[in-house]
């Protein structure tokens, strides 16, 4: 069997080196024969946005990768599609499978029903309903596409549905995130700001933003950041500049306790939210390791596609109202917050259900034939 699987962002990283892993081993130990491709779209091209994380999670080097880069929304979906039509093309595939809900994830699911390719997606069907997400989009384009669809949650099986997918394209395999989370905790090593500041476990908070409502516009950051600095009671907090943020803060004055630090490795970075007080995120990825890990995540958007991590686990949906900030890092401060719980099938053992049952949808492939 012959298997592409896309990778274009930091997200999709964590997602795919399960697959990679649980396909190599079904080789080696059960004689399975799938032969994978790893195309790597380069949408995301900083080294430490995605080299680090191909290195930490044990991801072989991609076979191609379409070096797309920066542009606007369209000028990046156009160029992946034009470059991974002709990839495709020169090295067809029995399927196709994509992760997540990056730009590549719906340009490449385009590219490959337009080219008769079956293509399956991984983390189908979660929604948020908020259309000014580009996300949400390729969410929608690539579960309106795709043949088969591997889950997450519960929750994301109902929206499937609702759409009129049939049961039997729908798999409940839960959360390959989770999985990369699993294989990294022995891993996790303490990055170079935990030394430079003397940091100690939960004795501080983290800071991710990188969503245009959050970002784009300067006093909305300012404010939001100004709230954070004043609520947590003096203690540091870390902030991982994502690239498209900092222009923004460039042309800030800066906070004596928020302090702004590269976009780290995987396994620097989840050292760092695993002993944090709390997080601080419009980040939906960590929305999910908060609540593995049982940290307080204090989610700064109006709504979120994963809502099993603030029904059952320990994050809170509290908006983008700056002023919605103290009250909640209050409660953390007095140990207040949720203990949370571990979503159903949230257990490390995603890939090996995904890829048991793409071997088992080829076998009955093959024997209808």
């Amino acid at each position: 069997m012959r298997l592409t699987l896309v990778a274009g962002a930091r997200p999709n990283f964590m997602k795919i080196a399960p697959l990679m892993r649980e396909i190599r081993r079904v080789n080696a130990s059960d004689g399975a024969d799938i032969s994978v491709r790893l195309v790597h779209t380069g949408q995301h091209y900083d080294a430490n946005m995605s080299g680090q994380f191909f290195d930490q999670l044990g991801i072989p080097p991609p076979q191609a990768n379409l070096e797309v880069g920066s542009g606007s929304q369209a000028e990046q979906t156009a160029q992946i599609m034009v470059r991974f039509e002709k990839d495709l093309a020169a090295n067809p595939c029995d399927l196709l499978l994509v992760v997540g809900d990056v730009t590549s994830t719906m340009a490449c699911t385009i590219v490959a029903k337009k080219m008769n390719t079956a293509v399956a997606h991984v983390e189908a069907g979660i929604r948020s309903f908020d259309m000014t997400m580009p996300e949400e989009i390729n969410r929608m384009v690539t579960d309106a596409l795709a043949d088969q669809f591997f889950t997450t949650s519960r929750h994301a099986n109902e929206q499937l549905r609702r759409s009129g997918t049939s049961e039997e394209r729908i798999h409940f395999v839960g959360n390959t995130m989770i999985d990369s989370l699993v294989f990294s905790l022995p891993r996790l090593v303490p990055p170079a700001v935990w030394g430079d500041l003397g940091l100690a476990a939960g004795g501080y908070a983290v800071v991710t933003l990188h969503r245009p409502a959050n970002v784009d516009v300067p006093v909305t950051l300012r404010r939001l950041l100004d709230e954070v600095s004043a609520a947590v009671r003096g203690a540091p907090v870390i902030f991982p500049v994502h690239p498209r943020t900092r222009k923004a803060l460039a042309q800030m004055p800066g906070w004596s306790n928020i302090h702004q630090v590269e976009p780290m490795g995987y396994f620097e970075f989840m050292y760092l939210v695993k002993n944090a007080r709390a997080v601080l995120t419009d980040s939906g990825g960590i929305q999910e390791e908060t609540t593995y890990l049982g940290v307080p995540c204090l989610t700064l958007r109006d709504n979120t596609e994963r809502p099993e991590t603030a029904l059952v686990g320990t994050n809170e949906i509290i908006g983008t109202n700056p002023a919605a900030i103290a009250p909640a890092l209050e409660r953390v401060f007095a140990g207040a917050w949720k203990k949370g719980g571990i979503p159903e099938l949230w257990d490390g053992k995603a890939a090996e259900r995904i890829i048991a049952t793409v071997r088992r949808l080829a076998s009955a492939q093959v024997g209808a034939q």
